[in-house]
């Protein structure tokens, strides 16, 4: 052999896999005209890999002088559909592989083939008339470990190489040339097997494609529709390139119609060639296989809910149901996929060219009236999704647990420590930061939304200018609104402080005393610039909690649970001096269903504009 070997292998099949073994040998096989063929696996257990043993034999034409030739020497093929490299695969996992092989009936030639391989070095006997073949025995397992169990299984073993071989076998039985492969594994002294057979490739019809990809060659779609078990579900979608078969991603495994055995092979010559010297990987462009795809999806839909109407039926409702969801992509979804791609995929597809457009309004300089309507409708596209996700806040908000941490329920609300600055200048970029809308929709008209930061720094923006004394104590949340501090108007505090839920009602009334302490911390700024002051405790109500709050508190107009009361805090001793500070005990859920309440009417609306029908 004319080129290194152990550098050929690791050129060409550094990222190959065990099963590959199987395809090689195979398609070799099928070379060799072979009918039957053996796969025999021997391992004393799976964490034992230097057991293992691999046979494989076929009674084709063997290893006569010109076969002989041809694996003796790389790159040696006679058409654009061999690649003369497959036989490499084997010194990838095995160091010993030992080859016998009996042509033209009465002559046996043996040789070992390894990283030292030599042309010359082989043996050939006389022998008694008998039946042509070839067998392969591979034994020193070179790696560490076998990388799959699943690889060694007869079952996995079968599937993988229908996948691989579905169109030759398919071509096989055409010419009515059965062939049979039986797959049998000794592991551990126990015995499984398998087997398949060209013949049990079902009846394929027949249909030709339309295509402009190519003016010469023809694309030929060989299918099969069939009714299996209600609950089980097979595809094969893949184009047939020099008599392989490589998979083409047509319909999502999510959107498999259950009870039913889908077929789809499409042929053509201009495929031929069209794969990497190791079959690993099409050679196609992203260009030429994306082509490839919408023709071959665009068919294989029309005969899908030819056969099964009721897909039709189910893709309609799915449609509908992303319109629901996401009124702001209507008009962006590409329909024809609907119910076959991913529906993460269809989804990003959309908002990529919702962005697309949005991007080319706002380069445009100057509007022409058509791109005018269009600014019109993609702001209230743009609307709609801000309103979507505030209503994906609202249910995460209500879908919470007590085994949701406070951090959690914080965050949801607005980032909390570093990210917990937002101000007014920035609100565009911080709208989906800052949900202080779910406590009210006046607090979205902040000047600065302070959360889980230190008082010293809501005091600096009260006394501006002044010496402010350091004040570590975290309020969970404050806000500053209707009017900028710096303009020397009045203007109102909000303070906020939040517990987890499930907490008992010592717990959940702990946030009385912090807003006391809140209080005192700013009331002594109130005659200043301060012209409320504005304090509510975030709570989950339990019986005993309300009953507590009942004392003292008096119940508000709410969605939910609302308490008020107004107490007299003393902000000074010396000298004493208390001013009335109102506090707001509020419940988790009220929130909930009010922001919904709030949120919900406006989706409603929107999504009526939005319809295409």
């Amino acid at each position: 052999m004319k080129v290194k070997l152990g550098q050929a292998v690791k050129m060409f099949f550094g990222n190959s896999s065990f099963e590959m073994l199987f395809f090689e040998a195979l398609s070799n096989s099928f070379d060799a005209e072979a009918t039957k063929i053996g796969i025999n696996i021997f391992i004393e257990a799976f964490n034992k890999p230097e057991t293992l043993k691999l046979v494989i034999q076929d009674n084709g034409v063997g290893f006569d002088e010109k076969r002989y030739k041809k694996f003796s020497n790389l790159f040696d093929v006679e058409e654009s559909s061999h690649k003369g490299l497959g036989r490499l695969v084997y010194l990838c996992y095995f160091d010993n592989i030992e080859v016998d092989s009996t042509f033209s009936n009465t002559k046996n030639r043996v040789f070992k083939f390894s990283q030292e391989f030599k042309e010359d070095d082989f043996v050939i006997n006389e022998v008694s008339k008998r039946d042509n073949g070839t067998t392969f025995t591979m034994r020193n397992y070179a790696l560490q470990r076998i990388a799959k169990t699943e690889y060694l299984q007869p079952k996995e073993i079968k599937k993988r190489i229908l996948e691989e071989f579905y169109s030759r076998l398919f071509k096989l039985k055409q010419k009515k040339s059965n062939v049979e492969i039986n797959i049998k594994t000794t592991i551990d002294g126990k015995e499984q097997s398998e087997s398949l057979s060209s013949n049990e490739i079902p009846k394929l019809a027949f249909v030709e494609l339309d295509s402009t990809l190519n003016l010469i060659d023809k694309f030929q779609l060989y299918y099969s529709i069939k009714e299996i078990d209600v609950n089980k579900t097979s595809l094969i979608s893949a184009i047939s390139v020099d008599n392989r078969t490589h998979k083409v991603d047509l319909i999502a495994n999510e959107n498999i119609p259950l009870g039913y055995e889908l077929v789809f092979l499409l042929f053509s010559d201009y495929f031929t060639g069209k794969v990497d010297a190791s079959r690993q990987n099409l050679t196609l462009s992203n260009k030429e296989l994306q082509d490839v795809q919408q023709i071959f999806r665009k068919k294989v839909i029309e005969l899908i809910e030819e056969r099964i109407p009721k897909i039709k039926k189910n893709n309609s409702k799915i449609k509908e149901g992303l319109i629901n969801l996401y009124p702001h992509l209507n008009g962006y979804f590409d329909t024809d996929k609907i119910g076959y791609i991913k529906r993460n995929e269809i989804l990003r597809n959309a908002q990529e060219q919702f962005f697309k457009a949005q991007k080319e309004i706002l380069e445009a300089n100057h509007l022409t009236d058509e791109q005018f309507n269009k600014s019109l409708e993609i702001s209230a596209r743009a609307l709609t999704e801000y309103i979507l996700f505030r209503q994906l806040t609202i249910e995460r908000l209500k879908a919470s647990t007590n085994a949701e941490s406070e951090a959690d329920l914080h965050n949801l609300i607005a980032s909390k420590g570093k990210e917990g600055r937002f101000e007014k200048s920035n609100f565009v970029n911080d709208i989906y930061k800052n949900n202080s809308w779910l406590l009210d929709d006046k607090f979205m008209t902040y000047e600065v939304t302070l959360s889980d930061r230190e008082m010293s720094e809501l005091v600096e923006f009260v006394v501006d200018g002044e010496e402010v004394q350091k004040d570590t104590d975290r309020p969970d949340f404050a806000f500053i609104f209707s009017n900028n501090p710096k303009e020397n108007k009045p203007f109102d505090v909000v303070i906020v402080e939040l517990k987890k839920r499930g907490l008992n009602h010592y717990d959940n009334l702990k946030a009385v005393l912090q807003l006391e302490t809140r209080a005192r911390n700013l009331m002594k700024y109130y005659d200043n610039k301060i012209q409320r002051i504005w304090y509510y405790g975030i709570i989950e109500f339990n019986e005993e909690t309300e009953l507590a709050l009942s004392s003292d508190f008096t119940e508000l107009y709410s969605s939910g649970k609302l308490y008020y009361n107004e107490k007299d805090v003393t902000i000074s001793l010396k000298p004493k001096r208390t001013v009335p500070v109102g506090i707001f005990m509020w419940d988790i859920d009220a929130i909930v269903e009010d922001a919904n309440a709030r949120n919900s009417a406006f989706l409603n609306f929107i999504k009526s504009k939005f319809s295409t029908e």
